[in-house]
């Protein structure tokens, strides 16, 4: 049985969905559903021609609620570590893909699952859906970006309320704070995404990208280093062909057909 699956979207082939359906246990993740999220994201990269990427769950339920603590049940220290450096490596795989992703959440996103959604650039939430990091009220603390990059988003003083009181915020709640590109109803989720999706996928790959690691890179550094770096990205960006072929389209007045290089 697979836990993770991935495919292009028939509307638009540019677009891939990572879909997540242990669905038995609210999508909590286990060894094996790491390691085939890990999977999707290598093959993902591998294609060449994916330019946005969508992470969902199969099920209304829930988005994704975190590791499966019935499997970490009884390990001792060094399998908890030995596993938990696995799950680093989901996250990271995650956050490094180098297009735009976005986590498209329904249901329950909490601990670990809520960090899958911060580990994505965007988010298309359901005014049904429930977040929280509740760790602190099982003894540990978010490992997978919570303490990291949520105040980067929101501000210190609201990722704390979350990170330490453990509790559950509503949809509207977290879209208060900032961390919500789309709230919707939940049947429009689909189109929601896709609106948001579309109009990136048609854009130029390689400015996808220098722009997500330009901003990841340069958010919080000081400015006169910032400046240095964000002409790098700048200048990358200008030695592509895909920039010549916007420019003649321009004047061709013709929508551009970008290379990826």
């Amino acid at each position: 049985m697979s836990y993770v699956t991935w495919s292009r979207r028939k509307d638009n082939a540019n677009i891939a969905e990572i879909v997540l359906q242990r669905e038995e246990v609210l999508n909590a993740f286990n060894t094996q559903m790491a390691k085939e999220l890990i999977q999707a994201c290598e093959e993902i990269v591998q294609q060449g021609d994916i330019r946005v990427v969508g992470l969902r769950s199969a099920s209304p339920r829930a988005f994704c609620t975190g590791a499966d603590l019935k499997e970490r049940n009884g390990m001792t220290e060094a399998q908890w570590h030995e596993q938990h450096r696995l799950f680093e490596q989901m996250f990271y795989k995650l956050a490094d893909l180098p297009m735009p992703t976005i986590a498209v959440v329904d249901g329950f996103a909490l601990a670990g699952g809520m960090e899958l959604a911060l580990n994505c650039d965007l988010w298309v939430v359901s005014t049904q859906a429930v977040f929280g990091l509740p760790e602190v009220t099982r003894g540990i603390m978010p490992g997978g970006g919570g303490t990291r990059l949520l105040a980067r988003r929101i501000g210190v003083h609201r990722a704390k309320e979350i990170v330490l009181s453990g509790k559950k915020f509503s949809a509207n709640e977290v879209a208060q704070m900032g961390l919500v590109n789309r709230l919707v109803e939940p049947q429009d989720l689909d189109a929601a995404f896709l609106d948001l999706a579309a109009p990136m996928s048609r854009n130029a790959p390689l400015a996808l990208q220098y722009c997500k690691s330009a901003i990841d890179e340069l958010t919080g550094i000081p400015d006169a280093q910032g400046r240095e770096r964000e002409l790098y990205w700048y200048n990358k960006c200008v030695d592509t062909d895909d920039r010549h072929e916007g420019v003649r389209a321009f004047n061709e007045k013709r929508e551009p057909r970008f290379a990826g290089k």
